[in-house]
């Protein structure tokens, strides 16, 4: 240790080493080491048991997480709980009486081509002792708000109509008929089969009841038709913060929704004819038109006249047609030339089919991809024509369009925005929504009672992404799985066939050449959704334990993501990232479940998934919804809990804690001789040197390799030489030392959101957050609901302040003030039990599973520990760079991280890797 700059704050000791090899070899700690794999394994053994259950278990939650976000368990209404039969089972049963578990599950739109069905799934943890629990109820002040019942996922399946036996075998592979989903938690004679009844609506609904009352042994409530459409509609646009865009030229681009200005609007529903909704509010609607002429007319049409044996090879047809050999434009009224006077171009459609007139030419002259294209073009432009008068008529702002001629196709959307801003003279935009497909199987759905559904914000309600791979006809071809059917059973949209996972793959180019209508609709990147894709949206999590953070300076101005991946060559360069990033994750994640058989198996279907879902992804970029560095972050962390990874870096951050833990008293020690100001500014450097320990950055993995965590930890001291590249630290000296004599008041309470594991919360945060705690601050530490990378958990932490209160009476005092430490400690330095008024150091989770944090949903906890809060401190990559970084609060704001991206530094701050931000922001 003799070589560490002569920094008083590194003359730690030259025994690190010693420690290092002392803590992994020692009887004593090993033995501790060894108890905690115990508790790793048994949850490693019931994680298996579950993959072995079959349909009905592979939902079933890990027993150890308590989950408020993405793939979080929400807490359901567990009063009167109780065990049913023996308590000493494995796995028993848990009755909820007081749980809304007289309803399905699950409902149904059956139309005469597609069935679309929307099911609901319950997660939960069990109740776990948490240190944390006492606290929450103090900060909280007692303003703990009522929450609906309803918490869980919203799953949005399809099916071929011609396919109805697959339907019936997934609704009865998940029980969902007899409302057991997660049936394991739930009481089994809770709903009587032979009295149960399930929600449908469409035309299905009445054909095919008696089938599912013989194959399922259930009676179909049918919902009437429009109700269900109006209903998911409105639900959709209330809820999903990214349901609405526009499509012009390939382009799709998101709307957000304000609440208050929603009603009244014009949904147009373009199935095989269209019907015109005007939407007044919840519940309040007309049918104001509607036309024969629609997507049956386009089939029909196009089925006599081209021979098409499908919807969809209709369409890809026109993809590849030119409409002037068909249609009479302008310009061949006018030999070429515009017709100005009125403002209409050469290009623009006289009369569609036109040229058929006059061409002696029999329909087998004709090419059907030019067929194709006119039809598609007629119909979709006087569908938009007849909508946006519609809307003129009633003076409505807005149209929506959904139905089964569009269901995502990108040239079609292109082609109906082209006619409504035609018409409209640029005044008006066509809409669209994603979910549009499942408008009625919503709609029907929400027709249950006691659902909640009205009670959840639009921040309650989290899309992520579709579970495994999704799914759209190509494949990615690789090793056999073998028997990986069994291990992972029913994930949705995680499709096999064979030993082949499904995968998209873009199609060729089609060509378009129609210079037709009103100019050339084109989809980006020259490809055409398959009704697979579109309609394969994400898992609807509804989660009533989110709320948005309250000292956000503008919620509806705040926008988490830093990097904009709009601009294709960024996505590009981060999605490489991600994929050379993948084979040490999916090692680390495989060591993490012991190596065995099954985690390989589904280290390798993880590997594909989430190569898959870039892949669609850099395809079409919007298709989970606007998308930002933080999302793509977040898919890799939802599909690795999805393929039941649930912490790849476990061992990791136990050994990073310990060793990290047995150097801090000599840290702190150093810290305790100096003056204010030098401690101040040894503290921000040790945050920004510290936060170098981060598995998530390839530049600092391969320094890993490079010596031992205290070699790394004094190579980034050595660059913490200021100034740094953005350096606001005089401007947070100022305000926390006061200048010409004069001392300034303390925050009343300081929120600390903590990133990496190891060194960087125990040698950076924690003698941060002690400094805070001697001026008289409260502290919280934010930490991550859920793994990701080696960032530490909320559930973590309390052990971490445990062990480093050992050797600290500040941080044993605020820790038995905030909770954390339930019994006094009776092995400290002085072996005192005094009654302390410190102030309290507290430990809440924020909410999330990934690297980043989107400020508009993050935990209940959380938000009302913020309500008194007057000092945010940001630390690290994800939360302060990635996420954040342009945010502004009602309160200071210090955000700390060295940046570890070469790209990053850049863009972001005009540096170098290594380089330093230290931002200081005084409240908005």
């Amino acid at each position: 240790m003799a070589g560490l700059t002569g920094h008083p704050v590194l003359e730690i000791g030259d025994k690190f080493e010693e420690l290092q090899n002392n803590i992994i070899n020692n009887n004593k700690n090993k033995e501790v080491i060894d108890k905690a794999r115990l508790v790793v394994k048994g949850e490693e053994n019931s994680n298996n048991n579950n993959n072995n259950q079959g349909g009905e278990r592979d939902m079933a939650p890990p027993t150890s997480n308590s989950l408020h976000r993405s793939g979080s368990r929400p807490q359901l209404d567990l009063s009167k709980a109780a065990i049913q039969g023996n308590s000493e089972e494995r796995d028993p049963t848990i009755l909820l009486p007081n749980q809304s578990d007289d309803i399905s599950h699950f409902a149904l739109d059956i139309g005469g081509s597609l069935i679309k069905l929307v099911y609901f799934s319950r997660h939960e943890g069990q109740s776990i002792d948490d240190k944390r629990k006492k606290t929450v109820k103090e900060i909280s002040n007692g303003s703990r708000r009522s929450y609906p019942i309803l918490g869980g996922r919203l799953h949005f399946v399809k099916f071929e109509t011609s396919k109805l036996n697959e339907c019936l075998d997934f609704i009865s592979s998940k029980q969902l008929h007899n409302g057991r989903i997660d049936s394991h938690y739930w009481n089994s004679e809770a709903t009587n089969k032979e009295n149960a009844v399930i929600k449908a609506t469409g035309g299905g609904a009445y054909k095919f009841a008696d089938l599912f009352k013989e194959r399922l042994g259930v009676s179909i409530d049918k919902e009437d038709e429009m109700d269900c459409l109006v209903a998911g509609a409105n639900f959709l646009l209330k809820a999903i913060r990214h349901e609405a865009f526009t499509h012009m030229e390939g382009h799709k681009e998101f709307v957000q929704i304000d609440h208050n200005d929603l009603f009244p609007y014009l949904l147009v529903n373009v199935g095989s004819g269209v019907s015109m909704i005007k939407v007044d509010g919840d519940g309040k609607f007309q049918r104001v038109s509607g036309t024969n002429v629609g997507g049956g007319t386009y089939w029909g049409l196009g089925r006599l006249l081209t021979k098409c044996n499908s919807f969809d090879e209709l369409l890809e047809l026109s993809q590849r047609g030119d409409n002037r050999t068909i249609d009479m434009l302008v310009g061949d009224i006018y030999g070429g030339m515009d017709y100005s006077k009125i403002g209409l171009s050469a290009s623009t459609i006289a009369s569609s089919f036109g040229k058929a007139i006059s061409d002696k030419k029999e329909l087998e002259d004709h090419r059907p991809e030019d067929i194709s294209l006119s039809l598609l073009r007629m119909i979709s432009y006087n569908i938009g024509q007849i909508s946006y008068l519609n809307a003129l008529r009633f003076g409505l702002k807005r149209i929506f369009f959904g139905g089964f001629f569009i269901r995502g196709h990108a040239y079609t959307m292109d082609t109906i925005s082209f006619a409504v801003h035609f018409w409209s003279q640029g005044q008006a935009q066509a809409m669209f929504l994603r979910h549009e497909g499942f408008l009625g199987a919503l709609g029907a759905f929400m027709s249950y009672e006691k659902l909640g559904l009205d009670d959840l914000m639009v921040h309650q309600l989290v899309e992520r992404f579709p579970m495994g791979a999704p799914y759209t006809g190509g494949k990615i071809h690789g090793p056999p799985l073998g028997n990986l059917n069994e291990k992972i059973s029913w994930m949705e949209k995680f499709v096999l066939k064979g030993t082949e996972i499904t995968a998209p793959v873009p199609m060729a180019p089609p060509g378009t050449t129609g210079l037709g209508g009103f100019e050339v609709p084109s989809s980006k990147g020259g490809t055409l959704r398959s009704d697979a894709s579109a309609l394969n949206v994400g898992v609807l999590h509804l989660v009533p334990t989110l709320e948005v953070f309250p000292l956000l300076a503008n919620p509806k101005m705040y926008e988490p993501n830093t990097i904009d991946l709009s601009d294709h060559c960024e996505l590009e360069y981060w999605f490489t990232v991600l994929s050379e990033h993948l084979p040490d994750l999916v090692d680390k994640a495989v060591a993490s479940e012991g190596g065995t058989g099954d985690a390989k198996r589904r280290g390798d279907a993880f590997a594909r998934a989430f190569s898959a879902h870039l892949a669609r992804l850099m395809e079409e970029p919007a298709a989970y919804g606007k998308l930002g560095l933080a999302n793509l972050l977040e898919l890799r962390e939802e599909c690795l809990r999805e393929f039941q990874f649930l912490d790849a870096y476990r061992s990791i951050k136990q050994r990073e804690n310990e060793v990290s833990l047995a150097v801090l008293p000599d840290l702190l020690m150093e810290l305790d001789r100096m003056d204010e100001e030098a401690r101040l500014l040894t503290l921000i450097e040790g945050v920004l040197a510290a936060n170098i320990f981060d598995w998530g950055s390839r530049a600092c993995v391969d320094l890993y390799h490079k010596g031992t965590i205290i070699d790394i930890y004094r190579m980034s001291r050595n660059k913490m030489q200021r100034p740094w590249r953005v350096d606001d630290f005089d401007l947070f000296r100022e305000r926390m030392l006061g200048s010409e004599g004069k001392k300034p008041r303390p925050h009343k309470r300081a929120l600390l959101f903590v990133d990496n594991s190891g060194a960087d919360v125990v040698l950076g945060m924690l003698p941060l957050a002690r400094e805070l705690l001697r001026r008289g601050t409260e502290v919280v530490l934010v930490a991550n609901s859920l793994p990701a990378l080696n960032d530490v958990t909320a559930m973590e932490l309390p052990d971490i302040v445990a062990e480093a209160a050992k050797h600290c009476d500040i941080l044993r005092r605020a820790a038995e003030a905030g909770g954390l430490l339930v019994d006094a400690m009776t092995n400290t330095l002085d072996g005192s039990k005094e009654n302390c008024s410190s102030v309290p150091l507290m430990v809440v989770e924020n909410g999330c599973g990934s690297p980043c944090i989107d400020l508009r949903q993050v935990s209940s906890e959380l938000a009302s520990a913020a309500k008194h809060a007057d000092l945010i401190i940001l630390e690290g990559m994800g939360r302060a760079l990635h996420t954040n970084f342009n945010a502004w609060f009602k309160c200071e704001a210090l955000k700390l991280a060295m940046v570890k991206n070469q790209r990053l530094a850049e863009k972001l701050i005009k540096g170098e890797i290594y380089d330093c931000v230290c931002r200081y922001e005084p409240a908005s």
